[in-house]
């Protein structure tokens, strides 16, 4: 009896990319830590391993982006751009941000998220069949961040769409690192309009922010760096929050039992949420730039490496949850990595789980029974997102 080939990862592999969860797991069993010759990098996949890489960002640092193709191509990050900073600019930057991003701003924000998905689903009345991406999922996280920078509405699906393809990927291909961290300058005319048209809007509150920088001297932001801030709300806001609803969306056709308890009952929807977090993150792995040699399991992974942290695997190891691959409404969720860990926790964590609640509640209301045509979904191709491109779904 031959003995299995040795356990093969690569984040740009489209075949791996429609079921990696078994591919994870051998990943924990045989190589914890785990080398790609092709791609030269590390990986590490053991939930205990995640929590230590993300907490030790003086050893794996974000300061070369948290992407494995901007790490390989050692481009120059702008300042200001969250993901891609260790302390002490991190700090000073995120705290900026953090003014927007309160627990009281961001509930206050329900009443508009709920008119929004009212609105989007008030489209579909009729409707026996439609796609869940293109006509909710991907609608509604584009209002919500269009309206809180101050977007004109009509003018949100352009500049969703030209930020949403700066992620895409052909199929097997690595991302285009200049479209990523070249694409401030979408949002350059109405950061000039707010100037001279102040609103109730984050760009308004950037503009206004005064803070002491780095170097002591109390000043505003300076144009390019309003830029950059708004770039990061907007990309980081869209796509993950749209792939999360899409996950939502195929998990509960799949688990028609738990759906009816959500629909019977819509105080379990937000630990319904948790677990779908849990069990199909948007975002499977982050990188880090390794900033000084560090040994694991026997190997010093050298300084200059790049490490890829996989917290898709981190929220599946079986040392930390029991029957890891089962969708369970009623589990207790606790110790997650989707939104990360440490000092780059995802600022938006709170408006995404409220998007989701207030959108799932909506849609349950409406259409509490759907099925899904699996012949026909398809994965969006990146390297950097998992979820569905096309989800279509008839209800009744």
């Amino acid at each position: 009896m031959s003995s299995p080939s040795p356990v093969y990862w690569d984040p740009f592999a489209r075949d791996i990319a429609r079921d990696p969860y078994p591919v994870y797991q051998r990943l924990r069993a045989e190589a914890p830590l785990y080398y790609n010759d092709r791609h030269d990098f590390y990986a590490v996949s053991r939930a205990a391993d995640v929590d230590a890489a993300l907490a030790d960002w003086k050893t794996f640092s974000s300061s070369r982006g948290p992407i494995l193709e901007i790490i390989k191509a050692g481009i120059e990050i702008p300042p200001g751009t969250l993901l891609m900073e260790d302390p002490p600019a991190h700090d000073l930057h995120r705290a900026l941000l953090a003014r927007v991003f309160t627990p009281r701003r961001i509930s206050s924000l329900e009443p508009q998220i709920r008119a929004l998905c009212t609105r989007s689903l008030d489209r579909l009345a009729g409707a026996g069949s439609f796609d869940f991406m293109t006509e909710f999922a991907n609608e509604v996280p584009m209002r919500v961040i269009g309206m809180l920078l101050g977007i004109p509405e009509t003018d949100q699906e352009a500049i969703r769409d030209r930020s949403d393809e700066n992620l895409r990927t052909e199929p097997g291909q690595q991302m285009k690192v200049g479209t990523v961290i070249g694409s401030t300058d979408l949002f350059g005319e109405y950061i000039d309009w707010r100037v001279e048209h102040p609103s109730d809007d984050l760009m308004t509150e950037l503009l206004r922010a005064e803070f002491e920088d780095e170097h002591g001297v109390t000043r505003t932001l300076t144009r390019q760096e309003i830029l950059t801030y708004v770039s990061v709300v907007a990309g980081a806001g869209n796509e993950t929050t749209a792939r999360l609803l899409g996950w939502l969306g195929s998990l509960l056709a799949r688990h028609p039992g738990q759906r009816a308890e959500l629909a019977a009952d819509p105080a379990l929807i937000p630990n319904a949420i948790e677990e779908a977090l849990r069990l199909e993150p948007t975002g499977h792995a982050v990188a880090r730039y390794v900033a000084a040699d560090v040994d694991l399991y026997g190997t010093t992974v050298p300084a200059g490496s790049a490490m890829m942290i996989l917290v898709a695997s981190a929220n599946r190891d079986e040392e930390r949850w029991q029957d890891p691959d089962r969708f369970d409404i009623h589990r207790t969720v606790s110790a997650l990595r989707t939104f990360g860990y440490g000092l780059h926790y995802c600022l938006g964590a709170a408006l995404a789980r409220l998007e989701a609640r207030v959108a799932l509640e909506e849609f349950l209301s409406r259409f509490p029974r759907w099925d899904v045509d699996w012949d026909k979904l398809s994965l969006s191709s990146t390297s950097t997102v998992r979820g569905w491109a096309t989800l279509p779904v008839t209800v009744g």
